[in-house]
């Protein structure tokens, strides 16, 4: 039988404190209900339907949200796209899809639509408890894009992983390029996209303009923390057009990559 010990109960409370179901099969939304009561839920709505779905995650602004993958009026990874995208509270809340449907393809699609972790049934509830845990206890970056928005998608179910870390950007020197590249990356992205969805651009300009100037700060470079503030600051100052943010965008393209010594003083 599963326990989980009060400490670790306690430190999940805000995110279990409200949570909205969103399944067309009545008996496994009421299973997911009564398990997440036991966690510590207060307030668990349920709902089937996407459109309906969409409209109460506007009025509760849940802390996490459940989905299944496809119904008759749902299909789980556009609901997460239009949670992501939408201008909702709850748009950047932990999203975890529980289905039966778990291949590949299944797998690559929920991650792709900005969903946390994902959910194989039939379940056990320390299954479900680890998945809670993770997107309560050990949040990932978030990336504003315009082609996603979501978790950092090399991290998806990341506590399932605990061996040896490879990638380029698991070192200090390579987080800071990863950074740094990955920011000027989505901007290009988003004035090449812009017209397409300007709302969206807009979102991911922004926070690229607070990561840059963020990370600018912590490693000592003034010039693009002056560009990347110039950035921030053209984006509070009122109607923003395409055209305009050429100017303070470019600004940081001619930066360029940080230097050696920079990285080193980082790492």
């Amino acid at each position: 039988m599963f326990t989980a010990d009060a400490r670790t109960l306690s430190r999940l409370e805000p995110a279990v404190r409200r949570v909205v179901i969103v399944d067309p099969n009545a008996s496994s939304a009421r299973l997911l209900s009564d398990i997440m009561k036991g966690l510590g839920a207060r307030e668990v709505y349920v709902e089937s339907d996407e459109e309906r779905a969409l409209e109460l995650l506007r009025d509760v602004e849940p802390g996490i949200i459940f989905t299944e993958r496809s119904g008759e009026t749902l299909n789980g990874e556009f609901l997460a796209r239009r949670v992501r995208r939408s201008s909702m509270a709850c748009r950047m809340s932990p999203i975890i899809m529980v289905t039966g449907e778990a291949t590949a393809a299944a797998i690559k699609g929920a991650r792709d639509a900005g969903v946390h972790e994902f959910l194989r049934k039939p379940y056990t509830t320390g299954d479900l408890f680890k998945r809670v845990e993770n997107v309560a206890l050990k949040p990932r970056p978030w990336v504003e894009a315009v082609g996603y928005v979501g978790p950092d998608r090399r991290r998806f179910n990341s506590g399932e992983y605990s061996g040896a870390r490879k990638r380029r950007a698991d070192g200090s020197s390579g987080e800071i390029i990863d950074i740094r590249d990955q920011a000027t990356r989505i901007l290009v992205a988003a004035m090449a996209q812009f017209d397409q969805d300007p709302a969206q651009a807009m979102r991911a300009i922004r926070q690229q303009a607070q990561t840059l100037k963020a990370f600018a700060v912590k490693n000592g470079d003034a010039k693009l923390a002056i560009a990347a503030g110039g950035l921030e600051a053209f984006m509070g100052a009122g109607a923003v057009t395409k055209a305009g943010l050429a100017q303070p965008i470019g600004a940081i393209m001619a930066l360029g990559q940080p230097a050696p010594q920079q990285m080193a003083r980082a790492s």
